[in-house]
């Protein structure tokens, strides 16, 4: 999508509004009111929110020259564009398109949750942690009932218990002061207008809520997400969402701090400590106390390329190069695409390679404060040698089947970890950026299940309206220990962080050095095979980024195989079956962005399964 200007735009939002607004608010709900002064940034609200469908449309895919903008949403993709137009970094837009999906996407992402950032300043990797961490109140018996039992997922999920303390807007903040280019306030501009102004509901936004009952559990989510008759808000509805922009007002003025402590804050912990139901301990000295961290990137060689992405507490780029380098040391095989399909035997390749992977993930990876690597190094998970013995595994005529792959041991180990249980994982939502200095970015923020913890916090303006509280800490494991008292890597501890599956991917020539793509995905656990997958697409079938994210999805997380509902043909269902695969269609929604380098400048991609595109000059 690009363009010049954005499409069907109104007067710029004046500074005078804008004063008139925040002193409005201040007056009303007794928040300390500061003149930021004129901004040379204006933002120009689309005048109709364009629309998509709920389900799977056609992208075309999109050519620019000079920068790009990959988002969930076309509201957030838009505000992006604005900022790199007016001469923002990578960074300044991220931080803008961030802000707009808190309100047009709650369901996925927002500053009541977490995030990890893949930045490359022309010259430097960077990874930026905002992964939301436990209370210091918990203990590994959170998520056990009276009986010692492990709570049923959904009952944990809709709970006070659920909610991790939010790291978004500290490492954003980090992120900014060291690379960031226009004012802190100014990118809060178009979300800001947005929630004040009103945007048009989407039919995805409107069957997220539909979908989601226990949405109406929470008093403030019922009375804003629903009609007057219970029903969820029909889409084309104009919603204002008064809170949340006051309390993005209030981080423009004030940046993290006004989250983490003082009223916003306050009401955050209240919501928690008083859930219905199941409350939790987060604390204000826990909000208060949260620290973003920069952590060393992974970058790992994979045929002519190097690609970097996150290391633990994420699982994400281990795991996927483990799949890509199991699969490396396998016989070469000819892939020749038929209706975007790579054959059976790539498919039986990928899925057993990610059934060896996931083994390893399930028993080593966590939080890196918390667990020891195997033999003190990640890195010797993703040794040549290693994959080599791995990939022996792999029987060209047979599945190991579910629950047929083991761990090995790519290190010795100081303490022998018991292996997680196979746990539900949804959520999140993706970004990649490159800007007109050369920057790059690369950022999945999630609030884990749709909603989060179902928990909607209004800042303490006693408004309509807010900002959704994650579910993040349903990422440890609920049991602490297997059968024999073993203790698990992922389990729950205080201060810790639990194992995530985002995968936010950066892509380098191996000889020059030079930036090649940015990429990342929604999807829980899938994240791994749906960036995995769309990497090998890109860089070894020849595919343009569009293409490669239009291509059926196929996973496993160990058991069951679970194809794309209507992309697979009988016949290749059946073969699969036939090496051994237990075979389950399924809706897998995935949320992939990518942005990838030409001859002429950028081509970005959107998932058609999401109402995403891409935007730049």
């Amino acid at each position: 999508m690009t363009r010049s200007r954005p499409m069907g735009t109104s007067a710029a939002t004046p500074f005078r509004r804008r004063l008139l607004f925040r002193l409005a608010i201040s007056l009303l709900v007794g928040l300390p009111f500061t003149v930021l002064g004129e901004t040379e940034f204006e933002y120009q609200r689309p005048e109709v929110a364009p629309e998509t469908s709920s389900g799977s449309e056609e992208k075309p895919g999109w050519a620019t020259r000079k920068f790009a903008v990959a988002a969930a949403n076309p509201l957030a993709a838009d505000a992006g564009y604005q900022i790199l137009e007016a001469g923002g970094s990578a960074i300044d837009a991220a931080i803008a398109v961030q802000m707009v999906l808190t309100l047009v996407e709650p369901q996925s992402s927002g500053i009541g949750g977490g995030a990890f950032l893949m930045y490359h300043d022309g010259e430097e990797v960077m990874a930026y942690d905002g992964r939301e961490s436990a209370p210091a109140a918990v203990d590994e018996t959170l998520f056990l009932d009276g009986e010692g039992e492990p709570l049923a997922f959904a009952e944990a999920v809709a709970s006070g218990r659920s909610v991790g303390v939010p790291g978004t807007l500290r490492m954003l903040e980090m992120a900014h002061k060291a690379h960031g280019k226009l004012p802190w306030a100014e990118l809060f501009e178009p979300a800001i207008t947005l929630a004040d102004e009103g945007f048009v509901v989407s039919p995805r936004l409107h069957q997220s809520i539909a979908d989601t009952d226990a949405l109406r559990d929470d008093d403030r989510a019922a009375e804003f997400y629903y009609t007057a008759e219970g029903e969820p808000l029909p889409p084309g509805h104009r919603l204002k969402n008064p809170a949340l922009a006051v309390t993005l007002d209030k981080i423009a003025a004030e940046k993290s701090t006004a989250l983490h402590t003082g009223r916003v804050a306050e009401d955050i912990v209240a919501r928690v400590q008083h859930h219905p139901d199941i409350p939790g301990t987060l604390s204000l000295e826990d909000l208060a106390t949260y620290s973003a961290l920069e952590r060393e990137p992974m970058c790992t060689d994979w045929r002519d390329y190097r690609i970097c992405g996150f290391p633990p507490p994420s699982s994400g780029h281990l795991t996927m190069m483990q799949v890509l380098g199991i699969m490396e040391q396998l016989p070469a095989l000819e892939v020749d695409l038929n209706d975007g399909l790579p054959g059976v035997e790539w498919l039986h390749r990928f899925l057993e390679a990610s059934r060896l992977a996931f083994a390893d993930r399930g028993r080593y990876i966590a939080d890196p404060d918390f667990v020891e690597a195997p033999g003190q190094d990640w890195s010797l998970m993703l040794v040549p040698d290693y994959l080599e013995e791995r990939a022996e595994l792999i029987e060209a005529g047979q599945s190991m089947g579910s629950g047929g792959a083991s761990p090995g041991n790519p290190g010795s180990l100081a303490t022998a970890w018991a292996v997680q249980p196979t746990q539900p994982e949804h959520g999140t939502s993706h970004i990649s950026i490159i800007d007109a200095h050369g920057n790059a970015l690369a950022m999945t923020g999630s609030i884990e299940q749709a909603f989060g913890a179902r928990i909607l916090s209004d800042g303490g303006t006693g408004m309509p309206g807010g900002f959704l509280l994650n579910n993040q800490l349903t990422d440890f494991s609920f049991a602490p220990t297997d059968e024999e008292g073993t203790p698990i890597a992922n389990r729950v501890e205080p201060g810790k962080r639990p194992r995530s599956s985002m995968s936010p991917t950066l892509v380098f020539d191996r000889e020059s050095g030079e930036l090649v793509a940015s990429l990342g995905s929604s999807g829980g656990a899938a994240i791994i095979h749906h960036t995995a997958r769309s990497l090998v697409a890109m860089l070894e079938w020849g595919l343009n980024a569009q293409q490669a994210l239009d291509l059926p999805h196929a996973i496993t997380l160990g058991g069951p195989v679970y194809l794309e509902a209507g992309r697979f043909p009988a016949a290749i269902q059946q073969a699969l079956r036939e090496r051994g695969h237990e075979i389950q269609e399924r809706e897998l929604t995935s949320g992939l962005q990518a942005i990838q380098r030409t001859e002429e400048g950028w081509f970005g991609g959107a998932d058609p399964r999401r109402e995403g595109v891409v935007m730049g000059d």
